[in-house]
């Protein structure tokens, strides 16, 4: 290693120089001991490379001019290494130890990066950096092989950019070494390490000055050559970045933002001349954020262009946000009505686009737009890459909106009501870094935001089944009663008054009946209304002189409807009434069982009552004051919801009888184990899914309530049964430990059934597991999940 720069790790790299040797050794060994072993029809090849070989290609190689003399002889020792079917596409190269002296390659490798099997001076700009790397793994080596550590440390990877020879954009190369070919000899008696030694080295992988404190690498030989293989990650590198921009709830409504994330959606779709603009719809504005704005002002409301939606009808923008997938326009100038906007955006050279509706949680926010000056410049390949982009854009969109929204909020603790205890500890946090920032003089419309990464969620529903058949019965009941009522009050007028509109309201009154039969609306709902009190009603006191029976039947009448709405609602009443009781008890029985888990280990809860409960919780070291959380709470925590669940079910069966309604309640369980951010949207006083990868879970939690069991037409939950629903086998395979275990205690019954679900809007490949609840046994009261620290 010659002309070392003056960088950290020079002496590491001096300690090197006498240690590490180029040789094609290993390679030839590989091909003795592992090639020709396996593939006999190779022994006549490699003999043959062995008769040509000089014996200075044999050992250490001092001399790189007898590899390129012996060019012919090395390429084939290399096919090794490259195949020849791929010799011409591969990026790969071929190192000395320990250093940047590359002595093979094949073409596309050397096209991109060398220089007369150099690094070109572009990337020698970098070669501190090189070389600190290329130091770093050799002590990942030394650990992983002479110390026993565990890890591919030496498979650490490296992402190079480079500008594009032809666009000029840049594009991400990874760069994965592999030290198959390195033989490492200790020289003497290197250290020996302590437990100490090693905890220290663990917590300071990455430096490479600590490193080498412990190691010392010139008590090590290095012989061989090092494969360099290089991946072309540009897509899957500009996505990272757009994700990692987009986190910034401000970004694409900053000056700078919106022009770095335009840079990398022209490295991305790799068009120099590509725009890009995000619209987001607020009542009946659309406000426009592009790269035209210079505002200091990072908000969405001060950098973007203001538009009338009226104005945008029967546009090319507004197709797309109707619709659910990206609309391609190959050349707006050909449309055939422009409306104004349209016809701005063409004289501005504006002609392929790319249009795509930003959606979250099923309502549509807005609509992202990348467009380029050439016509049909965007295939069909192009509008994938946009599906892929687009869930990005929403989440941040959302972000802005809901900054938006809280410019009015000017109290904090408005911002905070009805925070969790097992999370008040950070919001006390935030609220003190946010006094002292104001104290400071700095300007801060709120508190930081709080967000908790890598939670596991917990989803559970216990569902009223039959509650709005239930509903409806009880509306049409009591309608058809008052209608009967009424008809009877006008039939007996009719009958002692000549007046026709007596006839005709008994006529009205008996189409309504008949229409009441078959089931009711909420427009029938608005028709007996409108009926009976603006018009059946009002004819009351003028038929109270006919006479005392008239009286007595419009007495009887009024006694029974509600004074205030003017309506019967004594069978709706007895509806709501019984889901009231339901709901009370299983919202009772939730509340009761999460506070005796809360003792034992707090975590995040929240539930929600309509025709049922369902309740969501988190769990998570983030969301732990101390930052540590033991894996055991995860199974332990899905053990505890069906035990809930299976303790609704009884409370269920305890107040059936005490119903005026019959009702009963279906149990499900969303058992998903993945990771997620959740944030606190202080518009909303509530946690939220932070990310569009996270968003998935809402998804399926949203939906699952109308899954239906494959090729059966069956809804997935059932009365007095538990549906728990997951994804993957070793959810599967927990799931089924937890059953086995609370069937032999009584609680479930002895009937799983394993199921396909048919797929969702968005979600597919979902199974459960289905099983009955034991309604006759003892709740088990001293089951409950223990605290491990």
């Amino acid at each position: 290693m010659e002309n070392l720069p003056n960088s950290l790790s020079l002496n590491a790299a001096e300690c090197l120089q006498a240690g590490a040797a180029l040789s094609l050794a290993p390679l030839i060994h590989f091909w003795e001991t592992e090639l020709v072993p396996a593939y006999p029809h190779m022994s006549d090849l490699f003999a043959g490379i062995m008769d040509k070989l000089p014996e200075s290609l044999k050992g250490d190689i001092l001399d790189r001019s007898v590899l390129d003399h012996h060019a012919d002889i090395v390429h084939t020792l290399m096919t090794a290494v490259v195949s020849p079917a791929s010799f011409d596409r591969e990026l790969t190269a071929a190192f000395a130890p320990c250093s940047v002296d590359c002595f093979y390659a094949t073409p596309a490798f050397g096209h991109l990066f060398l220089d007369n099997n150099t690094l070109k001076p572009t990337l020698l700009k970098k070669i501190d950096y090189d070389i600190d790397k290329k130091l770093l793994n050799t002590c990942y080596l030394v650990l992983e092989r002479f110390y026993g550590f565990s890890g591919p440390f030496a498979n650490n990877r490296h992402l190079r950019v480079l500008a594009d020879e032809k666009t000029g954009l840049e594009r991400y190369y990874e760069e994965v070494p592999d030290h198959r070919f390195l033989e490492l000899t200790p020289v003497g008696t290197p250290r020996t390490l302590s437990e100490t030694d090693r905890e220290w080295i663990l917590d300071h992988l990455t430096d490479l000055d600590q490193l080498t404190r412990f190691i010392d690498l010139s008590q090590f030989e290095f012989k061989g050559f090092v494969i360099v293989r290089v991946q072309d990650v540009t897509e899957k590198a500009i996505m990272s970045a757009l994700e990692r921009d987009l986190v910034d709830e401000n970004s694409i409504f900053a000056s700078a933002g919106i022009k770095q994330i335009e840079s990398r959606l022209q490295s991305l779709f790799q068009r120099p001349d590509l725009g890009v603009s995000v619209s987001s719809l607020k009542g009946d504005q659309v406000m426009v954020t592009k790269n035209d704005h210079h505002s200091k002002v990072d908000c969405l409301f001060s950098n973007s262009h203001h538009f009338c939606l009226e104005d945008l009808a029967g546009s090319v923008w507004m197709a797309a946000a109707q619709g659910n997938t990206v609309f391609r326009v190959a050349d707006l100038s050909r449309k055939e009505t422009l409306i104004r906007a349209e016809s701005e955006a063409v004289t501005a050279g504006i002609r392929s686009m790319l249009l795509s509706p930003l959606l979250y949680q099923g309502k549509r926010i807005g609509l992202l737009e990348v467009f380029s000056p050439h016509p049909n410049d965007f295939s069909p390949l192009e509008a994938i890459l946009m599906e892929q982009i687009t869930p990005l854009f929403a989440v941040s969109l959302k972000r802005g909106q809901d900054e938006l929204g809280k410019h009015v909020q000017t109290v904090i603790k408005e911002q905070c009501t009805a925070v969790h205890p097992s999370v008040e500890w950070r919001f006390k946090k935030a609220a003190l870094a946010h006094l002292d920032a104001i104290r400071q003089g700095k300007h801060s419309s709120r508190m930081e935001d709080i967000v908790f990464k890598e939670v596991v969620p917990f989803y559970g529903q216990s569902d009223i089944r039959g509650s709005s058949r239930a509903r409806n019965q009880g509306i049409q009941q009591d309608l058809s009663r008052q209608l009967a009522l009424a008809r009877e009050i006008m039939s007996s007028a009719a009958q002692k008054r000549p007046w026709p509109l007596l006839q005709e309201y008994v006529y009205r009154i008996d189409k309504l009946r008949d229409t009441l039969s078959a089931g009711v609306t909420s427009s029938d709902e608005d028709s007996v209304y409108q009926l009976l009190n603006q018009e059946v009603a009002a004819t009351f006191e003028s038929l109270r002189g006919i006479s005392a029976d008239m009286v007595e039947k419009i007495d009887r009448y009024n006694r029974v409807v509600d004074p205030v709405s003017g309506m019967i609602h004594h069978k709706r009443k007895e509806y709501e009434d019984s889901v009231a009781a339901l709901n009370s008890a299983l919202s009772s029985y939730l509340e009761k069982e999460d506070d005796r888990i809360q003792e034992s280990f707090p975590h995040y809860f929240e539930k929600r009552q309509t025709d049922g409960v369902d309740y969501m919780m988190y769990i998570g070291a983030a969301m732990m004051e101390s930052g540590t959380l033991s894996g055991f709470h995860i199974k332990d925590m899905t053990l505890w919801q069906i035990m809930m669940a299976c303790g609704m079910a009884r409370q269920t069966q305890k107040v059936k009888p005490d119903l005026k309604i019959p009702l009963d309640t279906c149990h499900l369980i969303l058992v998903n184990h993945s990771p997620l951010s959740i944030r606190f949207r202080y518009d909303e006083k509530r946690f939220d899914v932070d990310g569009a990868y996270d968003v998935r879970h809402e998804i399926i939690k949203s939906r699952l309530d109308k899954a239906i069991v494959k090729d059966s037409g069956e809804r997935l939950t059932q009365p007095g049964r538990i549906a728990l629903v997951y994804a993957n086998p070793a959810e599967q395979k927990e799931i089924e430990q937890h059953i086995r275990f609370l069937t032999d205690l009584g609680q479930l019954k002895k009937d799983p059934e394993f199921l396909d679900l048919d797929d969702l809007p968005d979600v597919m490949g979902l199974k459960a597991i289905r099983v009955g609840v034991n309604l006759s046994a003892r709740e088990a009261e001293n089951i409950i999940p223990m605290r491990t620290g």
